[in-house]
């Protein structure tokens, strides 16, 4: 058997009619999982002095199933830079804004260190979203994973406050929170201002983003003044609001994570070992 007709058994066939992505019937297929494995790779190390860094595998999937070569990307809280890297080593446009400098340099020295095959074209946008996007057009995916609200600040002296390397778990190498700025969303003192924040740059999302295209943001439920907040349900509320089309939520495993006894012996309290992958489409009758 040709090389060629080994690839077409494995990966199947690209329909011609397909305008959403430039996968096979069995590419796609794999990918409508309500479920997946968060995967690691080397590269992922290169993030850790951000406290909550995408991995590159996970992005890459996604930008895969919503998107076709050439498109373009964006991510409003770009942080480290993940989605322009997985961006580049798949064809994509990728654009991605933070507010955080030393984020941007990281993200820059990130790619830099890449030799991509065909494409290595990417803008980083430093400042604030809520200004910056208002001079953007034409995207055709919004991808993206909101800082937590304020919870990386939290001072409580709780059981994984401290780990054997002096730092908390969730933070990697000691990096405690996303920034000192006023206007990061990390920074917000209430949930009801975060999430009115959050809002307001989904709303400039969606006026860039093209129609029929598609959104995923990816964020996991927590906790607020110590009670279970579903956070989902108010990201899907307040899309709706804006005028998104909820189309499912995928949820990704991350088993790597620790177990913490929290609770015990008293009470129940859950361990969030997966995030939530929401995902929307922008559809406005033409």
């Amino acid at each position: 058997m040709s090389e060629a007709k080994k690839n077409s058994s494995t990966k199947g066939k690209y329909d011609k009619r397909n305008r959403l992505n430039d996968l096979t019937g069995k590419e796609w297929l794999k990918l409508t999982a309500s479920f997946w494995m968060s995967e690691k790779c080397a590269d992922d190390r290169d993030a850790y002095n951000h406290p909550a860094p995408f991995l590159i595998k996970d992005i890459r999937k996604l930008i895969s199933m919503f998107t076709k070569k050439e498109m373009r990307v964006l991510d409003p809280f770009c942080g480290s830079g993940t989605a322009l890297l997985a961006s580049s080593l798949i064809n994509r446009y990728g654009i991605g804004i933070d507010l955080n400098s030393e984020y941007r340099d990281l993200a820059i020295e990130r790619l830099s260190k890449k030799k991509f095959q065909e494409f290595n074209d990417y803008e980083f946008l430093l400042g604030d979203s809520n200004d910056l996007l208002k001079d953007l057009n034409d995207i055709d995916y919004v991808v993206t994973s909101p800082p937590y609200h304020n919870i990386l600040k939290n001072k409580g002296a709780g059981i994984r406050k401290k780990n054997k390397k002096g730092f908390r778990d969730g933070s990697r190498i000691g990096v405690d929170y996303y920034s000192d700025l006023p206007n990061d969303l990390g920074n917000k003192e209430s949930y009801k201002d975060f999430i009115q924040s959050f809002q307001l740059i989904m709303s400039k999302c969606f006026d860039v983003l093209n129609n029929k295209k598609y959104c995923s943001i990816i964020i996991s439920d927590f906790t607020v003044d110590k009670k279970e907040v579903n956070v989902q349900g108010d990201i899907v509320r307040l899309m709706q609001e804006i005028g998104f089309q909820f189309v499912g939520t995928i949820a990704l495993l991350q088993n790597n994570k620790p177990l913490y006894p929290f609770g015990y012996p008293y009470a129940y309290k859950i361990n969030h070992h997966h995030q939530n992958i929401i995902n929307f489409r922008k559809v406005i009758d033409e």
